[in-house]
């Protein structure tokens, strides 16, 4: 029984500057070709040939890849039909970014220094990161898993801004407070940042230093935590997810089970 291949081209509605490609059980190959933005993404199954510049890679399930603007590469099956998952970030948010992680200029950026990457990390960083702008969850846990990933692929590489080492405890306050009193709110990682005065960046990185958690990380907690309440009251596990903001009920299922190791219908059971 042959199966039949089916491609996903997806822009992110919250995230207008990436873009989101699909493929699964593809056997169409690629000349070399170049993109303008920064691209990276995980091989799901099978195996491929990835070229770049004047570098080739064997690659196959559980690799990741990068390519860099302008990087002339090819990336096609060795053998029958492979699934992978890509994103395209545009360059000029990415030199925004990297602006706020370190001392450079807004027109130039630091490249990826590596091609072809096997570890399991970052493999599950992509993961929740591809997930989230598939299933259009909210603009924080998009735009955090993001600035998570390129965090890891530079920060660890190149000195950070001086003026990071400010943990800025004053407006990180502020925006704890903030996020608690809106539950139900789709805050934005630039509202945050601008209630704390502080860069995207900036905030992320303070934020779970001071709180142990990111600020998206923080919410979904907090959102836990409020749904607790409300179950034992008797609310409904749809009117807990819609009233907390959660993008469905699944998503509020998953999120709640890896906490508390119930399901809220679960939970709810033992006092309702």
């Amino acid at each position: 029984m042959t199966t039949i291949a089916k491609h996903l081209l997806k822009r992110s509605a919250q995230l207008p500057f990436v873009e989101l490609r699909q493929a699964e059980h593809s056997e169409a190959c690629y000349h070399s070709h170049s993109h303008d933005e920064f691209s990276f993404g995980i091989i799901d199954t099978g195996e491929a040939i990835y070229k770049n510049m004047q570098r080739q890679h064997h690659i196959s399930q559980g690799h990741s890849v990068t390519i860099n603007p302008g990087d002339v590469h090819s990336c096609n099956p060795k053998q029958g039909a492979w699934s992978y998952r890509m994103l395209f970030v545009e360059t000029a948010w990415v030199a925004q970014l990297q602006q706020e992680m370190f001392a450079r200029s807004a027109s130039d950026y630091f490249a990826f220094e590596k091609h072809c990457l096997s570890h399991k990390q970052n493999y599950r960083l992509l993961e929740s990161l591809f997930n989230s702008i598939k299933l259009e969850r909210n603009s924080l846990e998009q735009e955090s898993l993001l600035i998570a990933f390129f965090e890891q692929q530079f920060a660890a590489k190149h000195p950070l801004r001086a003026d990071l080492r400010c943990l800025a405890k004053p407006q990180l306050k502020r925006v704890k407070e903030c996020i608690s009193d809106q539950l139900d709110s789709q805050l934005s990682l630039g509202e945050l940042a601008q209630v704390a005065g502080l860069s995207r960046f900036h905030l992320v990185r303070s934020f779970k230093q001071v709180y142990g958690l990111s600020p998206h990380a923080f919410q979904l907690n907090q959102r836990i935590n409020r749904a607790k309440a409300l179950l034992r009251e008797g609310s409904s596990i749809a009117d807990t997810a819609l009233d907390l903001g959660f993008a469905d009920q699944s998503h509020f299922q998953r999120n709640f089970k890896k906490r508390l190791a119930l399901t809220p219908k679960q939970y709810q059971g033992f006092f309702v």
